[in-house]
C-alpha cells in the first residue's frame, strides 16, 4: 500500500473480455488504484492506454508480478494460465484475485489455496453472483427462515455464445449457480449428474444439463447452453413456506417472493383425500440495491487484504468449485452416471 495511505495498488493481468471491468471497478473504487496494465495484445493495451492515460502498460506478466508498487495481482487470464501465475504473484508476496474458475484442476486449485495460506496472503476467486444484491437477499431470506425448507433449485442460463476455447459450457456459465449454491446452502453436494454435447468436433462442451444431489435431499437442477436463439437468467428455488423467481436480466424487480406452496398431511382423516393441498398467496419484490455487484466485491477484497481476513469467495470455494466441475465433467464422459463430489461437508 502507499505509505500513509490504506489505498491498494492493482496491476491487472489481462486486457481481453473481462479485464477491462475489472480495471474499471478498481481505478473507481476508493480502495484501490490502477498501477499497471499487462496483456499480450498491442491493441488491447492501446484501448488501456487511452482510457486509463498515465497507467503504466506493458506486455509482461512477470513485470507486474514483480514491481514493488504493486501490493495485489489481478489475474484475468485464460484458466490453464492461473494456476503457474497465481504461484508466481504468491511468492512474491503479493495479494491474488483470480478470475473463475480458480484453475485447470482441483490439485492446482488446492496447492494455491495452501500457498496463500501459509504466506498469509488474500486469495480471492471472483465469483461475482455471489455478490449481487439479489442473491445476498436470497440469502438473507432463506437464513431469516421465511423460505423453510429449500427443496429444489432450478436454473436455466442459455445464451448464444460467446463460445470459449478453452473452458466448457459448465466452466463458463454453470459455475455461477455452482458459487451461488454454495454461498445459499449449509452442505455441499454429494455428488452430481451431468449430461452434455459438443456439437462442433473439437471444441468444449457446448450444452450441458445438470442434476445436484444433497444429503438434506434437496435437488438442483441446471441448465446451460452457448446455442439458444435467446438469452434467460433465470432462478426459481421452491421452500417449504415461499417460493422465489429470481430472474437476472429484468431491469427492475428481478426477485420476486411468492407466498405460495404445497401443504401435505398424515391427517388420518385427509389422507382418503389426496393428503396435498395448495397455497397461494400474495407476491412482492423487495428492493435491491443498485451497487454494481463487481464494486462490491472489490471493495470486500480491499477489506479483506486490510485487515488479513478471508473473502466470502476464498481459495476454499474456489477449490470446491473446480471439484464441482471435474466431477461434473467426469460424469459428462460417462453419460450421465452419478459421480460424487469430494466429501460432502456441513457448514455450521
Amino acid at each position: 500500500m502507499n505509505a500513509g495511505s490504506n489505498t491498494l495498488r492493482v496491476g491487472v493481468i489481462g486486457y481481453g473480455y473481462w479485464g477491462p471491468n475489472l480495471v474499471r471497478n478498481f481505478a473507481e473504487s476508493e480502495n484501490t488504484a490502477i498501477t499497471m496494465i499487462a496483456d499480450l495484445s498491442a491493441a488491447r493495451l492501446a484501448l488501456a492506454e487511452r482510457r486509463f492515460p498515465g497507467v503504466r502498460t506493458t506486455h509482461s506478466a512477470t513485470e507486474v508480478v514483480t514491481d514493488s508498487r504493486v501490493d495485489v495481482v489481478a489475474i484475468a487470464t485464460p484458466v490453464d494460465t492461473h494456476f503457474e501465475l497465481g504461484m508466481q504473484v504468491l511468492r512474491a508476496g503479493k495479494h491474488l484475485w483470480l478470475e473463475k474458475p480458480m484453475t485447470e484442476t482441483a490439485d492446482q486449485a488446492r496447492i494455491l489455496a495452501d500457498e496463500a495460506e501459509r504466506r498469509g496472503l488474500v486469495c480471492y476467486v471472483d465469483h461475482t453472483f455471489v455478490y449481487t444484491s439479489a442473491v445476498r437477499k436470497i440469502g438473507d431470506i432463506m437464513r431469516s427462515g421465511d423460505l423453510g425448507k429449500l427443496y429444489y433449485y432450478d436454473s436455466t442460463r442459455i445464451n448464444l455464445g460467446l463460445f470459449q476455447h478453452d473452458v466448457n459450457v459448465i466452466a463458463d456459465l454453470g459455475v455461477h449457480d455452482f458459487a451461488i449454491l454454495d454461498y445459499l446452502m449449509q452442505e455441499q453436494p454429494e455428488a452430481v449428474s451431468a449430461s452434455g454435447v459438443n456439437h462442433f468436433p473439437g471444441t468444449p462442451e457446448n450444452l450441458a444439463h445438470l442434476t445436484l444431489y444433497y444429503g438434506s435431499g434437496m435437488l438442483a437442477h441446471i441448465n446451460v447452453s452457448w446455442l439458444s436463439p435467446v438469452k434467460v437468467r433465470q432462478v426459481l428455488l421452491s421452500g417449504s413456506k415461499q417460493m422465489i423467481v429470481y430472474d437476472d436480466l429484468l431491469p427492475s424487480e428481478k426477485l420476486k417472493v411468492y407466498d405460495s406452496g404445497v401443504n401435505f398431511t398424515e391427517d388420518p382423516v385427509e389422507v382418503q383425500r389426496l393428503r396435498v393441498s395448495y397455497r397461494t398467496g400474495d407476491m412482492w419484490a423487495p428492493r435491491l440495491d443498485e451497487t454494481e455487484a463487481l464494486r462490491v466485491a472489490v471493495d470486500h477484497f480491499a477489506d479483506c487484504v486490510r485487515t488479513t481476513t478471508s473473502p466470502l469467495t476464498d481459495a476454499q470455494l474456489g477449490v470446491r468449485i473446480v471439484e464441482l466441475i471435474e466431477a461434473s465433467n467426469q460424469s459428462m464422459r460417462e453419460r450421465g452416471r452419478c459421480v460424487p463430489v469430494g466429501r460432502p461437508v456441513v457448514r455450521t
